[in-house]
């Protein structure tokens, strides 16, 4: 195992060198701690874009942590290398990135890979002995319940009474963890720049790595409460939507019903549905009403007393043209009469 440091240089079989392994640790690393301390929303898209990277390079980490082998079920702590002691918080991290990932739907399936990397990093820490603490209990590793009791409503639903013996243990481990992860970043903080600079020895270098370990432990077990809790409550709305009776559609007022007419028949008795298309032209309305003798004059309708005093002028004037005495003196005496009356005389009713 002392050896991985020089075996993770490899060369991919296109001849481009592959990315060495503590290289990979080391930025997925530093990513998390980017998203892990940011002010920017979780759900922003700069964030999930670290996100997804990070889960990239510490998958690919993880994948080449298997390939060579690292830990095994065989031995103890002390004969796992100092360079390789980092590679234990793979899992841990990977587990942290995936709480972080957004998205409402895949939200219990994000809940349960994390949960899986949470255990499989609780579990090696335990094989290797790396400190004292409790796994959390099989009946909470709701990954492990059958599909069916998982959307019991009866195996979701919490005991009546509970055991208040069980909640001040849990309250009291709660307590004790925290003040064990105060403890263990104080230390941290105290040998972080000594390792960072690169001029503390192996054996500093090897306490700083088993430190981090350490509050991972706890930070593991704390996420896994919170992941027990959410993933509960997930299921609870999964089996409440599944069971709600679902709302019925808006009632739409009843159409008027319409008729699509096919002949000359249904078009008299239904009509066409729309008003009226003209019957005749411009010109046979007009050669109707000529026929009929009622056209218009000017806009004035032409009347019978019109057509007779038309042919009484046309009369007068046939006579003057041919020189009759008794018209030549009509015409004669009508025009000394409107030499002595003004026009409009006769319509004045006596008022001078």
């Amino acid at each position: 195992m002392a050896a991985a440091e020089d075996d993770n240089s490899k060369q991919n079989p296109s001849g481009s060198e592959a990315p060495r392994l503590s290289d990979l640790l080391d930025r997925g690393w530093k990513l998390f701690e980017e998203v892990d301390t940011t002010n920017e929303p979780s759900s922003s898209t700069a964030v999930q874009v670290k996100v997804k990277r990070a889960i990239m390079q510490l998958e690919e980490a993880t994948r080449m942590v298997n390939q060579l082998v690292l830990f095994s079920h065989n031995e103890a702590l002390e004969e796992i290398s100092t360079a390789d002691l980092k590679y234990l918080l793979l899992p841990a991290l990977l587990g942290a990135l995936t709480m972080k990932q957004v998205n409402p739907s895949k939200r219990l399936e994000y809940m349960q890979a994390a949960r899986i990397y949470f255990m499989d990093f609780l579990q090696r820490c335990k094989d290797y002995d790396v400190c004292s603490f409790q796994l959390p209990r099989a009946s909470e590793n709701t990954a492990d319940t059958p599909p069916e009791e998982q959307t019991n409503p009866a195996v979701l639903m919490p005991a009546s009474q509970p055991d208040l013996i069980a909640m001040a243990t849990q309250r009291q481990a709660k307590i004790e963890r925290f003040m064990q992860r105060k403890e263990t970043e104080a230390k941290l903080s105290e040998i972080r720049g000594l390792v960072e600079s690169g001029l503390a020895d192996e054996e500093v270098v090897r306490e700083f790595y088993l430190l981090h370990v350490r509050r991972w432990i706890t930070l593991a077990i704390e996420e896994i409460d919170s992941i027990n809790q959410e993933m509960e409550i997930l299921k609870r709305m999964e089996l409440f939507k599944q069971s709600a009776p679902q709302p019925s559609p808006p009632k739409r007022p009843p159409m008027k019903p319409f008729i699509l007419t096919k002949d000359a028949v249904q078009a008299k008795v239904f009509g066409a549905g729309y008003p009226s298309l003209s019957t005749m032209t411009v010109d046979e309305w007009y050669d109707q009403h000529q026929r009929q003798g009622c056209l218009p004059d000017q806009g004035i309708p032409r009347s019978a007393d019109v057509d007779i005093e038309e042919d009484e002028r046309a009369e007068r004037e046939r006579k003057e043209e041919n020189d009759d005495e008794e018209a030549l003196q009509k015409a004669r005496d009508w025009d000394d009469w409107k030499d002595t009356h003004r026009r409009g005389y006769g319509n004045r009713k006596n008022m001078g």
